[in-house]
């Protein structure tokens, strides 16, 4: 609450002592990930060096619990899975774990769309950052009016990437490269809780396909964290648009 003290001379004759606390509607932030059929592994959560949880991950189970506020970091370790990712202030998905994970000391870098264009809307060019694109756009957050998720989506910059009109589009090039996270989300808030599917492929071999369940209120950080890939395909179930930033890679 706020008490209201008298200010005459002013609008209304009174005045707050302070700002209302602004509040909003986001999901739950929570880790999910699904475990491949022949091994386990050990989860834990730390935040500031402390561990908050630690869990045993079973074979071929899936997994998804809350994290408590001050998370920062979760490892994993066993069964050939070792990994270590900062968390977001998202939920985070950690697709299907896998044994070819990006090194810990590799060079990461993000990929933005601040530098596609300097208006409101432009196709995401082939040759930006080095990779080649087919139906992305790179867009000002705030170019679509009432859009939930174009908004709440453009996580750095002024920019985002979409699928152009819900159809699937792709990235990637020759040579491999590491496929470490993306931030995901839902366009609109009429297609809340749509389902993306991110597949990965190196050379003609399919590596990856994980289907991230999406919201347009805050975005989903997916980090699958693979090691290489060739291409990437983004699409969504009902083909509404998938809003992508913070894309990070080790080129």
């Amino acid at each position: 609450s706020i008490r209201l003290l008298a200010a005459p001379g002013s609008v209304a004759g009174l005045v707050g002592e302070d700002l209302p606390k602004p509040v909003g509607l986001a999901p739950v932030r929570v880790l999910s990930g699904r475990m491949p059929a022949a091994t386990g592994a050990t989860l834990s959560v730390t935040g500031k060096g402390q561990i908050l949880d630690s869990r045993t991950l079973g074979a071929g189970a899936a997994f998804r619990f809350p994290l408590a506020a001050g998370a920062d970091t979760v490892a994993i370790s066993g069964g050939g899975l070792e990994r270590q990712l900062a968390l977001s202030a998202y939920p985070t998905d950690l697709g299907l774990l896998t044994p070819a994970v990006i090194v810990a000391d590799a060079v990461l870098s993000a990929i933005g769309f601040d530098d596609v264009t300097t208006r409101g809307l432009r196709k995401l060019p082939t040759g930006h950052a080095g990779l080649s694109w087919r139906n992305l756009n790179a867009m000002a957050g705030d170019h679509t009016k009432n859009s939930e998720g174009y908004v709440n989506g453009n996580v750095s910059g002024d920019h985002i990437a979409y699928t152009s009109s819900g159809h699937a589009a792709e990235f990637g090039r020759h040579q491999p490269f590491g496929l470490h996270s993306m931030m995901l989300t839902a366009a609109w808030l009429a297609s809340e809780g749509e389902t993306a599917l991110i597949e990965s492929w190196l050379g003609e071999v399919p590596v990856a396909r994980d289907e991230i369940t999406l919201s347009a209120l805050a975005p989903c950080h997916y980090a699958l964290m693979l090691k290489a890939v060739t291409r990437v395909r983004l699409s969504t179930k009902h083909h509404w648009q998938l809003v992508v930033d913070d894309l990070v890679l080790v080129l």
